[in-house]
């Protein structure tokens, strides 16, 4: 079990959930920096290494509660046969790097070595085309009577690794014909996909775009289309991986800007130029370990020593001393399994208490960053303004799991046909085989019979109620951290055997490793017009994030948007602000 892993959440729950406080009064102050960092996810250690840029003679402690660096670009490895697996348990790619990063993120990683242009030649684009294989869609018995896989989808998802013609998919009407679902409910799927009518004929751009903003695509697809429950079925999970929640909690005007079917007569405005990048632009800027790399470059060139390796390539596969991390006498250290419980004395010096091995020390800093949840920070921080608490807790993130099977080989996805498929009501909403990059010395399984990672995606939340979606990231996250390994694993082993039709002893026989990474707090929450106005939104977003005396805020949560390039943009700013109280 990795992500929010045991021993890294209990004191959190014990004060968000419980009220209790940790009293710092008559507690030793045992070290003094200049900059404590409370967060060493990608936020956080960009934002050591923005204050360390600007103050290069600045002591800088990051504390950190999980027992790696890195928050949410999580690195998973992987030993079979002597050969090292990679994969990412979180944070996974750049998104749409040419069209949104901004000069600060460039500079950053400028400083670091990473080209991203240089990933073209790293991530092997037709490499499934090659093997013959093509991306569908997994009915499990439970709903739809049978176990079965529909390959050959030949339809473009959202920020896509590959291209149209890559896909070896068939014609829409044959795979969607394959479908086990009754006639009419695939006649319902033909016409929706294929020759949708205007569903809103009486109605004017702008009336359809205020209408289509305040209902759900679940509401738009049974009511305004008028599909059937059996067809519905089809639709239950399709938003799951991009948003963090169901079809029930996203607007069908946002359906619409990322093609999912239904609009194509009605007449509506063409998205906007950021939305079209995510739509469009090659899904290929990652690393083997997804942005973990990222985090690794960071930390290897703000303490000296931990690793060898200069480049974005070398870094992959470099050796991570990890007694470096907190050595007296470097500019930065980052101590993790250390539990932020408090920070008080906003004027500084700015005292944080933390948990460590069950003690609860004191440090203190000139200043201080939060680059933790937004959702924390009014337990941690408890002289905040109440309504900048409020504000906090808006941020509600998406409960998610990234689970990753290790195969000794997968000759049975190759007899398949598929390396990749929705599954629209089973547990794991998306199956797929890990992204061919090799680089670095790294190299990607050569063919069906090596050992490769499967990356499978769980969003538990309470999608398809109909509930207000902050309500149904709460009840997915108290389910999620209320069930065993044991539990997951057995759910996990059901669903491959089924998809893969074969024997849990044949099964037991391919499974080498199997890593759950769970994400309590998963994904920053976004704005959706269902429940958020934009002027509403915005007031949020910069009351939430406001400086308080010494202490600023960074993380994704600070620009509710859960995407590598925040965080950093996120980091920027809070150390801008701290900048700005010097003078």
């Amino acid at each position: 079990m990795r992500g929010n892993h045991p021993g890294s959440f209990e004191a959190a729950h014990k004060m968000a959930r419980e009220g209790h406080r940790f009293a710092l009064g008559g507690l030793a102050v045992k070290e003094t920096y200049d900059l404590v960092v409370v967060g060493a996810g990608i936020s956080g250690l960009a934002a050591a290494w923005v204050y360390r840029k600007r103050h290069p003679d600045a002591s800088i402690l990051i504390l950190d509660n999980h027992d790696d660096f890195g928050g949410h670009a999580k690195r998973n490895e992987f030993e079979v046969d002597d050969q090292t697996l990679l994969s990412y348990g979180g944070s996974e790619s750049f998104q749409s790097p040419d069209s949104l990063f901004s000069d600060q993120v460039n500079e950053l990683l400028g400083a670091l070595g990473v080209e991203h242009e240089r990933f073209r030649a790293y991530f092997d684009r037709d490499y499934y085309y090659r093997q013959g294989m093509s991306r569908g869609v997994f009915f499990d018995k439970a709903h739809f009577g049978v176990d079965k896989v529909v390959g050959g989808n030949p339809e473009m998802g959202v920020a896509d690794d590959l291209r149209p013609e890559l896909l070896n998919g068939r014609s829409l009407e044959a795979y969607i014909r394959d479908f086990p679902l009754p006639e009419e409910a695939t006649e319902e799927l033909l016409e929706l996909h294929l020759d949708p009518p205007d569903y809103l004929p009486q109605m004017s751009m702008d009336e359809k775009v205020d209408y289509l903003s305040g209902i759900s695509y679940y509401d738009f697809l049974k009511n305004t289309v008028g599909l059937s429950d059996e067809a519905l079925l089809y639709f239950r999970s399709t938003s799951n991986e991009f948003y963090g929640y169901g079809i029930d909690a996203i607007a069908a005007i946002d359906a619409y800007e990322v093609r999912y079917p239904g609009f194509s007569a009605m007449d509506l405005p063409e998205p906007g130029e950021a939305v079209k990048a995510e739509l469009d632009d090659p899904y290929i800027y990652h690393f083997p370990d997804g942005n973990a790399s990222v985090a690794r470059l960071l930390v290897r060139d703000m303490i000296p020593g931990v690793a060898p390796g200069s480049t974005m390539e070398d870094v992959v596969m470099a050796d991570f001393d990890y007694g470096k991390l907190d050595r007296p006498g470097n500019g930065v250290r980052l101590r993790l399994n250390s539990t932020v419980v408090r920070v008080d004395n906003p004027e500084g010096p700015v005292d944080v208490g933390y948990l460590n091995d069950g003690e609860l020390r004191r440090v203190q800093g000139r200043q201080c960053i939060m680059a933790c949840y937004n959702m924390m920070i009014p337990a941690m921080v408890p002289s905040l303004p109440a309504r900048q608490k409020e504000a906090l807790h808006r941020n509600v993130k998406a409960p998610l799991v990234y689970t990753k099977v290790v195969l000794k080989n997968w000759q049975a996805f190759k007899r398949l046909g598929v390396h990749s498929m929705y599954a629209p009501t089973a547990p794991y909403s998306l199956v797929k085989l890990d992204y061919p990059v090799s680089m670095g010395g790294y190299e990607h399984a050569s063919g069906p019979d090596d050992p490769i990672v499967v990356h499978m995606v769980q969003v538990p939340t309470a999608a398809n109620t109909g509930l207000p979606v902050r309500q149904q990231l709460r009840m997915g996250r108290a389910e999620l951290l209320g069930r065993s390994f044991a539990d997951m694993e057995a759910e996990i082993r059901q669903q491959l055997a089924a998809i893969l039709a074969i024997t849990d002893a044949e099964l037991d026989g391919l499974i080498s490793a199997i890593t759950v990474n769970r994400w309590s707090h998963g994904y920053s929450y976004e704005e959706t017009s269902l429940f958020d106005t934009t002027p509403e939104a915005e007031r949020t977003i910069e009351l939430a994030r406001q400086r308080h005396g010494r202490i600023a805020i960074a993380n994704s949560d600070a620009g509710w948007s859960p995407y590598m390039h925040a965080a950093i943009d996120q980091a920027f700013r809070a150390v801008d602000e701290l900048t700005g109280e010097e003078g």
